[in-house]
């Protein structure tokens, strides 16, 4: 890759011996991440900045949702399914036959098989992003439709429900919060990558007197990005690059220079 497509301020274009990936470790040895390790003899670790926690049955009484007034669900997540599904159980709700479902992608509705028998129902689904779903929401503009999400949820589909009248509710089932990271002596590492706004907080609720100094991070897409910006620390790496979709790739984008390689 060449430089034109990594802004890198030279006096921070320090050599990396480790990184410190704020999401759980990847299942296997084949993840891109093993792989850079092994390549450019570097340590990297793993450690969840956040994680998700489901709300009571009590707090979600307090939103006074009828889940049997609605006629169909939007899932943005795996996560928004399980915690619906258990919520369902918790309050000892049975989604009807009828109910028809909405998920981004075939990921989120190939998961769904895992609490609905999936012949019976009406699922439609899209390629990818929440956008992807707006053609087949006008399709059936009359729904009642229910919006399981974290307290921490983007507003495009929102905005989009509202700006053309169609009905949704919002159901808060699950909280995305920081993990207790005390365990850890400190994050002195030579990277830190990030993938949400949410691991941003995490860090410096965690380390309220971090300092960056050296320590380069690395952002995956806008939000996270910004998230950075915004709370004052110096945005090393930006994933995804033209030429690097993914956060390993723009992580070994940077090793390359820095390391010389």
């Amino acid at each position: 890759m060449s430089k034109s497509h990594i802004q890198i301020s030279q006096d921070r274009l320090k050599e990396v011996k480790s990184i410190l990936v704020s999401q759980p470790e990847p299942n296997g040895n084949n993840s891109p991440y093993h792989e850079l390790a092994k390549k450019y003899n570097i340590q990297i670790d793993f450690r969840p900045f956040i994680k998700i926690e489901p709300v009571t049955v009590k707090d979600f009484r307090r939103q006074k949702i009828n889940i049997l007034e609605h006629s169909a669900v939007i899932f943005t997540s795996r996560n928004a399914v399980k915690h619906f599904f258990d919520m369902c159980k918790a309050v000892r709700v049975e989604v009807p036959v009828e109910m028809k479902y909405f998920c981004v992608s075939d990921q989120t509705a190939n998961y769904l098989q895992k609490f609905i028998v999936v012949r019976k129902r009406k699922i439609f689904t899209g390629k990818r992003t929440v956008a992807d779903l707006f053609p087949l929401i006008k399709k059936h503009k009359s729904e009642k439709y229910l919006f399981p999400c974290s307290n921490i949820r983007k507003e495009d589909l929102p905005d989009y429900m509202t700006e053309n009248g169609y009905a949704l509710t919002e159901m808060i089932l699950y909280r995305t919060v920081a993990s207790d990271l005390s365990d850890l002596s400190d994050v002195n590492y030579d990277i830190l990558a990030f993938y949400s706004p949410s691991g941003i907080s995490s860090l410096l609720e965690n380390f309220p007197e971090f300092k960056q100094n050296d320590t380069r991070i690395a952002a995956f897409g806008p939000t996270t990005s910004q998230a950075v910006r915004d709370n004052g620390l110096i945005l090393d790496i930006e994933a995804p690059l033209p030429n690097a979709p993914s956060m390993t790739g723009a992580l070994e984008a940077y090793i390359k220079l820095a390391n010389k390689v």
